[in-house]
């Protein structure tokens, strides 16, 4: 398993030579800088790379080559954004770096009602819970069919939050919402929220698949071409948010985007939080059932609740057997190693992670501490190590 960390570039207050620290070899990033839907040039990306080298480490996935939401929607002449991702695919490609990860959640990349929920060691984490999210959709967006999405229960509650709620508080839970938005481009206020959610009216499940079946077919092609790999980032969370599908959310959803375009090119980053916030996923499972087309892991853990909720867990005391889901990524890379693959060594990073101790003062990207998620990686290295040992499998 090849260790790598998510770093924000310009945007973010780690360094890499903090990162080099942390025994991680691999970046994973972005021109978080470009608009969505513009090309990256070469000359961006090769800054990007030699910036990175010369501290030592490797550009090893880029995470993320954003997915325009005209895509998404399927609206209007495509041409010139399908070209632009192509043209950025084969920059990428001349400057090494051939894996990407991406998704297609339409509009909010992921949700959480707070982004410092506290925990019982005194840290705190990411939580995504039902019943802000109910009063969020149901009395501050006013959204009519909200009430269909959540149980009796989770309405009371929604509406007894509300009316005790204070200005401040109801601004608290718009911010940690639109915290998912993608870039650092938009942002909205509740009128600006709804007028982005009618670009979307008439967008089912049906449609979005058939949009995303559109970009596969514009795009594996030129991976396949480049000797690149394209892998699907699931859902966060994985169920219907804002009204607006979501289709990369369990294990039927990813066998219908492997087989919609059948290539090696296609693939999966196996996100144990995503995945494992949804309590009908066994997440050990869905990694050994689609291993030959996971070509990236995020690992990191959830601790759900009865009503929908859920919030980020130690990386080992999760709802998520992590010690069973390290061991069937070992066992991909065995199975890879005899058959002579040359990228056998699966690239994971230890995915968010509580603010522990000094990760309070430094206003990293939410869910994206130093401390917390260094915990989280030494961890996550001691199972894998452990497990070598024990039953000796693929070590680089």
């Amino acid at each position: 398993m090849k260790e790598s960390w998510r770093w924000y570039g310009p945007f973010d207050n780690i360094t890499l030579s903090e990162i080099r620290q942390t025994g991680a070899t691999g970046i994973v990033t972005a021109l978080h800088e470009v608009p969505y839907g513009e090309v990256w040039t070469r000359g961006a990306i090769a800054d990007r790379r030699r910036e990175i080298e010369r501290a030592g480490l490797k550009w090893v996935m880029v995470e993320s080559l954003p997915v325009h939401e005209r895509i998404k929607r399927g609206d209007g002449d495509l041409s010139q954004l399908f070209a632009n991702y192509r043209q950025s695919m084969a920059n990428l490609a001349e400057e090494g770096v051939t894996a990407i990860c991406y998704n297609f959640m339409p509009l909010l990349d992921w949700t959480r009602t707070d982004l410092t929920a506290p925990t019982a060691n005194g840290g705190t984490c990411l939580r995504f819970d039902a019943t802000r999210m109910a009063a969020f959709e149901i009395h501050m967006l006013g959204r009519a069919a909200a009430a269909n999405d959540y149980p009796a229960e989770v309405q009371t509650g929604a509406a007894a939050w509300f009316e005790a709620s204070s200005d401040a508080d109801r601004e608290a839970l718009l911010g940690s919402i639109m915290s998912g938005l993608p870039g650092a481009f938009d942002r909205y206020d509740i009128s600006g929220l709804r007028k982005a959610l009618t670009l979307y009216d008439g967008i089912g499940r049906e449609e979005l698949r058939a949009n995303y079946r559109r970009f596969l077919e514009e795009v594996v092609p030129t991976a396949e071409d480049l000797g690149m790999r394209l892998c699907v980032h699931p859902d966060d969370p994985p169920r219907d948010i804002l009204g607006l599908p979501r289709i990369v959310s369990n294990a039927e959803d990813i066998a219908w985007i492997l087989s919609a375009v059948d290539s090696p090119a296609n693939g999966l980053t196996l996100c144990s939080g995503s995945l494992g916030a949804n309590p009908t996923n066994d997440v050990p499972a869905i990694a050994r059932r689609f291993a030959d087309r996971v070509h990236f892991a995020h690992l990191r853990n959830v601790a759900k609740e009865s009503d929908g909720s859920f919030e980020e867990a130690e990386h080992l005391e999760g709802d998520t057997d992590m010690v069973d889901l390290v061991r069937a990524v070992l066992e991909e890379e065995q199975r890879r190693r005899g058959a002579g693959r040359a990228d056998w060594n699966i690239v994971f990073r230890p995915d968010h992670g509580q603010e522990l101790l000094s990760d309070v003062d430094r206003q990293n990207p939410p869910g994206y501490p130093l401390v917390g998620r260094l915990r989280g990686l030494a961890e996550l290295r001691g199972v894998a190590k452990a497990l070598l040992s024990i039953a000796p499998v693929a070590a680089e």
